[in-house]
């Protein structure tokens, strides 16, 4: 039987369906026409048409976070290209599985100055996990298949597959996916049993131990969450997690020490610094959770598992790498425990929880209930109580409010909480949101966002409305680019240069004029009334402009380059009034 030859926007869309993709995130424009026709002319692959390409890649980013599956993205040439690279950078620092599909002058007009042309392959190589230009359409099946495999597999990430329109219109040849094998791209999943012995060994001695637990975990899928749950109850060690592995641990277990890092609770980051076993699964030791290094838990003996060997030892050396899938380890990790018989040092482990005790009773969290003024915390934590028991998923964009959702808001299950980690990209909360509601029809999706923030994106507004997706904007309204005002009133003598929001839109009437549900607290007795209406409207986008306190700052704080018992509570605070009798035991 004669091969099956189709066009080249034809074999995009085969693929597509192939890989299992059922929504996929664009804007049209002149290159990618043909594969916009295909789209046309088929119904199995609903195309969601963004107000921008940043936002195209931040709504695949939510998609992927809150399903797991691989996110979709179709932009053309040129500046469509190019205004995807921040989402794909995005993508990247937070290892989110991504293939963009970028259109591309033909392939006789690469080099000249074409209309629209920009080298994307060169400007997106350092913002993807790897990137293609396809000049033969009979390549373009087996790279389509290959971009899919790359991006879900190892450490996932953005892979971008540029097409020249030449390209899209020519007849090829389609294979499947099961005909195609990378070459050379075999990360490795399963871990080294030697490794994983020695570490069993050496958790099994821990005194002052800890678990330190990241993205990874929540991108091996929901097993690896709860594998992790296992071998933390079997342990009985305290766990604290990064920004982005919020949700992998049960943040309503008492094992659940808070966020760790820069704006991470007392009791996490004062374990870490007194940990004598440190237990890294899945996280990267980024600098917002490590401060200094040379003073990152000094006394500790490090474990490191991470399925990205580039990881290890790249920012602080530790003892014992274990290169592989964070599920696959800890499958051997529970495996070996039990076969073994371990169990804890039980008199070290409850003078160590004891201690643990003593900085969880500081209540690091608390603040200033007593003010008129609606407070940021407040509005969070009874947003928090409103979500209770509710299947639900958040969002958010960048900034304190950020830190404090991510402080008052706890998550019991994975992938039900996305943020801008590695980057930190104001404009991100938004897409993000409508992304997951779509993936997710029936749930509730909030964006707690600030004002600067939103505005930064706030022209998918529109797509919300056009595919009556019911995201929840919640603005925590300071008036201020909250963050970068807390920074200049803490190192820069309270100059605050341009981080004051002089010109901001009517949030209710902005909300009105797109036809969806504007609301606002500007009282404390107004804030739960608010929130019951907003998640009443379910047949819409509702945007909910909550006036807080606008000299609130966001507490603990570890300030940048500092240690983890350097930790400051309020604005009258410096890293010299963090002394032993707050409990520490100093290495």
């Amino acid at each position: 039987m004669p091969e099956q030859k189709l066009t080249g926007a034809q074999i995009v869309i085969k693929a597509l369906k192939d890989q299992g993709v059922d929504i996929i995130f664009g804007y049209p424009g002149g290159a990618v026409l043909p594969i916009y026709d295909a789209i046309f002319q088929q119904n199995d692959i609903k195309h969601i048409l963004v107000r921008h390409e940043q936002a195209a890649v931040h709504a695949a980013e939510g998609y992927a976070r809150s399903t797991g599956k691989v996110g979709c993205v179709l932009v053309t040439s040129g500046p469509g290209a190019t205004n995807a690279v921040t989402g794909l950078l995005d993508a990247l620092c937070d290892s989110i599985p991504l293939v963009c599909l970028s259109g591309q002058v033909p392939t006789h007009l690469i080099g000249n100055d074409a209309f629209q042309e920009a080298d994307t392959t060169g400007i997106t190589r350092p913002c993807t996990k790897h990137n293609y230009l396809v000049k033969d359409v009979n390549q373009l099946a087996r790279t389509m298949h290959e971009a899919f495999y790359v991006a879900r597999s190892g450490r996932p990430g953005p892979v971008l597959v540029d097409i020249p329109k030449d390209v899209q219109f020519a007849d090829g040849t389609y294979i499947p996916p099961t005909e195609v094998k990378h070459k050379t791209y075999r990360p490795q999943v399963k871990p080294e049993i030697a490794r994983v012995e020695e570490a069993i060994e050496l958790i099994a001695t821990a005194k002052r131990p800890i678990f330190y637990t990241g993205g990874g975990v929540v991108n091996a899928g929901p097993i690896a969450a709860k594998l992790l749950t296992q071998f933390v109850k079997m342990t009985g060690f305290p766990i604290t997690s990064t920004l982005m592995g919020l949700g992998a641990f049960p943040a309503s277990d008492p094992q659940w020490l808070g966020m760790l890092g820069m704006h991470g609770t007392y009791e996490a980051n004062l374990a870490m610094y007194n940990c004598d076993v440190m237990i890294n699964i899945g996280a990267r030791f980024d600098d917002r959770v490590t401060g200094k290094l040379s003073e990152f838990a000094p006394g500790s003996k490090k474990i490191h598992v991470d399925i990205d060997p580039s990881s290890i030892n790249k920012n602080v050396a530790v003892d014992i790498p274990i290169v592989g899938d964070a599920g696959a380890v800890l499958e051997d990790m529970i495996r070996i425990w039990k076969a073994r018989q371990k169990r804890a040092d039980q008199t070290a482990l409850k003078e160590w929880w004891g201690q643990v005790e003593g900085w969880r009773a500081r209540n690091c969290l608390n603040y200033n209930r007593t003010e008129a003024v609606i407070k940021p915390q407040y509005a969070l934590e009874r947003l928090r109580e409103a979500l209770r028991g509710k299947n639900h998923y958040v969002t958010t964009e960048v900034g304190q409010h950020q830190m404090w959702a991510a402080q008052f808001l706890p998550f019991d299950e994975p992938n039900r909480w996305m943020t801008s980690g590695g980057l930190g990209t104001m404009g991100y909360g938004l897409p993000a949101a409508i992304g997951a509601q779509l993936a997710h029809p029936d749930a509730i999706v909030v964006d707690v966002s600030g004002e600067a923030s939103f505005l930064m994106n706030m022209q998918e507004i529109g797509t919300a409305v056009q595919y009556r997706a019911p995201v929840k904007i919640f603005i925590l309204n300071n008036k201020y680019m909250g963050m970068v005002r807390q920074w200049q009133e803490l190192l820069h003598g309270s100059r605050y240069s341009n981080s004051y929001s002089e010109a901001l839109p009517d949030f209710v009437k902005l909300a009105e004029s797109w036809g969806c549900v504007g609301l606002r607290a500007t009282t404390v007795a107004e804030v739960d009334e608010v929130i019951e209406k907003m998640l009443a409207v379910t047949d819409r986008p509702c945007i909910i402009d909550i006036a807080v306190d606008p000299k609130e700052n966001c507490f603990p704080m570890i300030p940048g380059g500092k240690a983890h018992n350097e930790i400051l509570f309020g604005p009258e605070d410096s890293p010299s009034d963090a002394t032993p009798e707050d409990g520490m035991v100093l290495v």
